[in-house]
């Protein structure tokens, strides 16, 4: 392991977990006296045909008549959150599967897709705790764990991510992007023997495939040698040149060199490759706007909105090309968007205090000001990146298990 890089942490965003961790919490619930128990159940399981073959607006349709009849049915509301998580209309989810958990407290299955709609939005924080719950009750839930595990790693809580994922290791020691994810949470925790078991594994098991490349180019990329990572990455794209997000990353590191003509050119071939990627546009937006081309950077912030409008540093981007063009009013509303999704970023509320400031809204704008420095001072510890600086995460590096 002499020869390997530096492993240090990364900033990722996840491919959605396999599937909701449930399709359905059926419990047994007080039925109204106004219908029978068989029409109910005969309701409730046409709706569950309906949402395992797809057809979502049936399903609902059928679990909206089941609440209906029966208010109470813990399992409705969960099916009803399951499918606004199909539909990524993650606010509904959350109210729907609260109501269920709260009817139904003793049904894990619920509280796992409340971890997973947070979960799926990168709200990790957020998540954490419904993970727990679960896990304190089923130690071997494998997914239960897996998630943990890497809200905790997003979340930089090092330890605690390495301590919850080493148990997966018989499970999981041939997935590389576990082994990666492992091994930089040891080497984050200070777990040297771990991590060099995690490592050792990845490389004994990767040889010289392209995905071996891909994460070692990572690691080159999160250390900021950016002619190895690119040579890393190159290798991976020649192995396997459709491999989902090795021209993200190529893009990301001519980025990082001040490359932009390179790096636009690497975007748009990954965006060739995954059009629905909202990242590649995000940092097409960003390179843009470091050019100072309005109007393809507006264009490329909002198509990444529009892919994932849960995409803050979008909004963010996007207000700072309207602040420049003198379009305060626009900027506003942008920055409000970035600020319902970050509202603890000390950048969101400094440029929305100058926006204010602009638009003549003294009071509102000085208040922005000394939250933004508040913010500033109380995590000037932490070393916090500013919002239109940070990169953005890595969405190809793992997809939680089933």
């Amino acid at each position: 392991m002499a020869n390997r890089p530096a492993f240090v942490a990364v900033a990722l965003a996840v491919l959605l977990a396999n599937g909701p961790a449930t399709s359905s919490a059926q419990t047994a619930q007080p039925r109204s006296p106004k219908a029978p128990a068989t029409f109910i159940e005969k309701l409730f399981n046409e709706g569950e045909a309906a949402l395992n073959s797809g057809d979502l607006e049936r399903a609902e349709q059928d679990f909206r008549k089941v609440l209906a009849l029966d208010p109470q049915s813990a399992g409705a509301y969960a099916n009803l959150g399951t499918i606004c998580m199909r539909r990524q209309q993650w606010a509904l989810a959350l109210n729907n599967l609260r109501k269920a958990a709260k009817l139904a407290p003793q049904v894990a299955g619920i509280r796992l897709n409340i971890g997973l709609a947070y979960y799926r939005q990168n709200d990790f924080r957020e998540a954490i705790p419904a993970f727990e719950s679960v896990l304190r009750e089923q130690p071997g839930f494998s997914q239960a764990r897996y998630l943990l595990g890497l809200c905790y790693f997003f979340s930089k809580r090092y330890p605690e991510a390495a301590q919850t994922l080493q148990p997966l290791w018989d499970e999981q020691s041939n997935n590389l992007s576990y082994l990666y994810v492992l091994g930089v949470a040891a080497h984050k925790a200070a777990l040297p023997r771990l991590e060099e078991q995690a490592l050792g594994r990845l490389v004994e098991i990767g040889q010289d495939s392209p995905t071996l490349h891909l994460l070692m180019g990572k690691a080159y990329l999160n250390g900021e040698d950016y002619k190895k990572a690119i040579a890393e990455f190159e290798r991976a794209a020649e192995g396997d040149p459709r491999l989902p997000f090795v021209h993200f990353n190529l893009g990301m590191a001519y980025l990082r060199m001040q490359d932009f003509e390179t790096a636009k050119t690497e975007f748009e071939k990954d965006i060739a490759l995954e059009p629905d990627v909202a990242y590649n546009y995000d940092q097409l937006g960003t390179i843009y706007a470091q050019l100072h081309q309005n109007a393809e950077a507006e264009s490329n912030f909002r198509e990444a909105l529009k892919r994932d409008p849960t995409l803050a540093s979008s909004y963010f981007g996007l207000a700072r090309v309207y602040e420049r063009q003198g379009k305060f009013p626009e900027a506003l509303a942008a920055l409000d968007g970035a600020a319902k999704l970050d509202s603890g970023n000390a950048s969101v509320h400094y440029v929305r205090g100058q926006v204010l400031m602009r638009l003549g809204r003294t009071t509102e704008g000085q208040s922005e000001l000394r939250a933004s420095n508040q913010l500033m001072a109380e995590r000037r510890d932490e070393q916090r990146r500013h919002l239109g600086e940070e990169e953005p995460p890595d969405a190809d590096l793992l997809a939680a298990p089933h």
